[in-house]
């Protein structure tokens, strides 16, 4: 199959079609027009058109839901609920004992567990690591004890010392990690994880954000022991826009901890001293829920169902790999050693030697309409970690938190984009670093 589509894909993506405002045009530095690149994809991906097309299907039958008796309020109720079961599904979570939260993104769904598991346990002690997003390391600072593994000079979790934290550290009892870094793209093997925190008697979570749009990814494990016990992601990574993530997992835990949003909707019974909760995921879905955004993700994942993960996969590996191979014969790139990354999404983080990466970002969306990333991704102890920023550098930003900071440009890739934008890509920042000269002081 993978040799079947090299021949296809030599210059254009078999995906492109199905994306919504993938010729559009922009505006550059001198009033022309071009054909606009988005290398953003790990921020935000455009929709896709069948996304679109549900969303307007359902338009006319959209209604309240849960507490209607009309047609229509029914019929939205119905489809609400078939869309949760639809993303259970697609994760192979377990339809019996698991349950799915319809939160904003995925930092609200990480927000959500934190929360619902402070309830539960003040004493709870969580391991998660250096190359985490802000959002799988802030939600948890303020409420728990958090230790963190690190991570080697290429980015990569060092497996031996987080078991060596689990061993030493028995009053663990999550390991909170991401399934691949926004930054790097490095993947982390979450089921020989999920073994390890369950030998400990700790559960899993894995912050799916950037894993799940783009290899396939499954709850369950070869084996009990493997299985993951919470994953979060968010629709708007997944070509599927209107403010969505989601939550799953087990129902028993959420069932029994009082929700933190309030409101209708989220009861069986209320008087003037007494409130009954209602079951999970009901009492944490407070007021009017985000039907069209449930709708989106639902038709996002009947269209990546379709195209089949594995394959999709396949072809961002083709992407992934001729860029970089392009990146490093320009003289003036400086990457982290993709060669030992190669268990990887489609992301590549890199830098030009004596221009900050606030300026290369500008220039390539100036000159050529291309858009990328730059700066720390939300991951400001995993860039200084890549960078090897020292501490006393690291202390003068902290007195003076707007100045400039060290950083990277990012390329994150989406299954639309083609090694055409890759080439017109490398011809801009050719041209950057063969007039340095221009850029050096700004």
């Amino acid at each position: 199959m993978k040799g079947m589509f090299t021949l296809y894909y030599m210059n254009l993506s078999p995906y492109r079609n199905l994306i919504v405002g993938v010729d559009e045009k922009v505006p550059i530095y001198n009033g022309n027009y071009v054909t606009s690149i988005n290398f953003d994809n790990a921020a935000t991906t455009p929709p896709f058109i069948t996304v679109m097309d549900a969303v307007n299907n359902f338009s006319p039958w959209y209604s309240s839901i849960h507490r209607g008796t009309g047609y229509k309020s029914e019929f939205s109720s119905n489809t609400y609920e078939n869309c949760r079961k639809i993303v259970l599904q697609f994760v192979n979570a377990d339809l019996e004992e698991d349950t799915a939260i319809f939160v904003k993104n995925t930092t609200e769904a990480i927000n959500l567990l934190c929360c619902s598991l402070w309830d539960n346990d003040k004493d709870l002690t969580i391991l998660t690591t250096k190359m985490e997003h802000h959002s799988n390391d802030l939600p948890w600072r303020n409420r728990f004890k958090v230790i963190y593994a690190e991570v080697d000079r290429f980015g990569r979790l060092k497996l031996e010392d987080l078991e060596d934290k689990l061993k030493k550290n028995k009053d663990i009892k999550l390991v909170s990690i991401t399934g691949a870094s926004n930054v790097t793209g490095c993947i982390n093997p979450v089921h020989k994880i999920a073994k390890l925190a369950h030998s400990y008697g700790a559960k899993i979570l894995v912050d799916g954000a950037q894993l799940i749009p783009h290899k396939p990814f499954s709850m369950k494990g070869d084996n009990e022991d493997e299985k993951i016990d919470f994953s979060a992601f968010s629709a708007h990574k997944m070509y599927a826009p209107f403010g969505t993530g989601v939550l799953i997992g087990p129902k028993e835990v959420f069932q029994y901890n009082e929700p933190h949003y309030r409101g209708g909707g989220t009861v069986k019974i209320v008087t003037d001293d007494y409130v009954m909760w209602d079951n999970a995921p009901n009492r944490f879905e407070a007021g009017t829920p985000n039907i069209i955004g449930a709708v989106a993700l639902a038709a996002s994942i009947k269209t990546l169902n379709s195209l089949g993960m594995n394959n999709i996969s396949n072809y961002e590996d083709y992407l992934l790999n001729y860029a970089s191979n392009k990146l490093k014969s320009i003289n003036g790139i400086e990457l982290i050693d993709v060669s030992h990354n190669s268990d990887k999404v489609s992301i590549i983080p890199f830098n030009i030697k004596g221009i900050h990466h606030s300026v290369i970002a500008g220039i390539l969306s100036d000159k050529a309409g291309i858009a990328v990333r730059s700066g720390c991704f939300c991951a400001q102890p995993y860039v200084q970690r890549l960078l090897t920023i020292p501490k006393e550098k690291i202390e003068q930003y902290k007195k003076n938190p707007d100045d400039k900071k060290p950083g990277f440009v990012r390329l994150s890739f989406g299954l639309y984009n083609d090694i055409n934008e890759i080439d017109r890509l490398v011809k801009v920042l050719q041209y950057i670093i063969s007039h340095k000269e221009l850029y050096d002081d700004i």
